[in-house]
């Protein structure tokens, strides 16, 4: 679909430090799309995105992509911590998990994928860094949650997932649990870190870890989401960490 971008210009921003390399996508979590635009546009807020998708599929442009918006907060992916600075931010117009969380139209997806390649036309953002707010913040951040379609916008080109083959899930034995100490949580941890997640390797399954495999079922396994690495959970890890390999491998990341 042709992009349908209208300019509504937001105060809230500052100077990048570096181009940005990553896309963090949100939704806005505000009973109206409009309530949201709004408080993106309030200086008083002290917060904005780059884009708001509406969910007919129009695209609001608040800041400019050279400058640095306020949409990510606290948080890091792949050793960054100042993701404001590192990345792109898209609203998605949804009321999310207080308000109501619905699906995402079809048309409102269509726009997002066809805006993220019009963005990845002018700055190279690998796969492993198109992530959603969660993945950079598992301890307080939901969005854009378990009903947001990755896997197709992974299947239109952008960002990574993996579906392991039944055998490889079983070949990976009992579930890791909140509580569990060991090797087995040694890796889990360490996996997640390797992918991007803040969570640092050693240590035994805390509460930040269940907290990090609740945002990681968020994004790669939405059918279940309990903080239970089984071994689905740990399947998709390893077979996300071979893509992600293989994407710096070709020079990528």
């Amino acid at each position: 679909m042709a992009l349908n971008i209208l300019d509504a210009p937001s105060p809230n921003f500052d100077q990048r430090r570096a181009p940005p390399d990553m896309l963090v996508l949100h939704y806005t979590g505000m009973k109206t799309g409009h309530e949201a635009v709004a408080r993106l546009r309030d200086p008083e807020a002290k917060v904005s995105a780059h884009y708001v998708v509406n969910e007919d599929g129009s695209i609001l442009r608040l800041v400019a992509e050279e400058r640095r918006a306020w949409h990510a907060g606290r948080g890091a992916w792949q050793g960054e911590t100042d993701c404001n600075a590192a990345s792109i931010g898209i609203e998605i117009v949804n009321p999310g998990h207080e308000f109501g969380y619905c699906d995402f139209p079809d048309v409102q997806i269509g726009a997002v994928i066809d805006l993220i390649a019009d963005i990845r036309g002018r700055w190279t953002i690998p796969d492993a860094r198109i992530i959603g707010h969660s993945d950079l913040a598992p301890d307080r951040k939901q969005d854009p949650g378990e009903l947001f379609p990755w896997k197709r916008l992974a299947g239109a080109g952008h960002g990574l997932w993996f579906d392991p083959a039944p055998e490889r899930i079983a070949a990976l034995g009992a579930p890791l649990s909140p509580g569990d100490e060991g090797l087995g949580v040694i890796v889990l941890r360490s996996g997640l870190h390797r992918l991007g997640y803040g969570l640092k390797p050693g240590g035994a399954y805390d509460e930040e870890t269940q907290a990090t495999v609740v945002a990681f079922q968020r994004h790669w396994r939405p059918s279940t989401i309990d903080g239970v690495a089984d071994g689905e959970t740990r399947a998709r890890l390893v077979g996300l960490l071979q893509l992600a390999s293989a994407e710096s491998v070709t020079g990528v990341l």
